[in-house]
């Protein structure tokens, strides 16, 4: 059974940085695509960022240039980081992993921007 697990969340102040990870297990086959999302306080969940495992990335446009998505094949982790961060980025984020054609989320980590 496939497991999905976020981490890294927290507290941080207005510009500061947060690295989340999201590592799956449970499966022998690598993943297809990583995609983060968010879910803001009150508001509906929206895309962030993805990766396949050819190491293609794409952005929400609200990040781009501030949040980078990685990937380390052999640990089956995906990594955001996070810089020049913002109150709006204050959300749930969730990580879904694509292995097989078949979606896998994650629990989901907190991320509170906040002076």
């Amino acid at each position: 059974q496939v497991r999905v697990v976020e981490s890294g969340g927290g507290l941080v102040q207005p510009g500061g940085s947060l690295k989340l990870s999201c590592a799956a297990s449970g499966s022998i086959y690598g993943f297809d695509v990583v995609g983060w999302y968010r879910q803001p306080p009150g508001k509906q969940r929206e895309f962030v960022a993805q990766i396949t495992s050819g190491g293609s990335t794409n952005y929400a446009s609200s990040v781009k240039g501030r949040f980078t998505i990685s990937r380390d094949n052999g640990k089956n982790t995906v990594y955001l980081q996070m810089n020049t961060l913002r109150p709006e980025d204050t959300a749930v984020y969730n990580c879904k992993t694509i292995i097989l054609g078949v979606n896998y989320w994650g629990q989901g980590t907190q991320v509170t921007v906040s002076s």
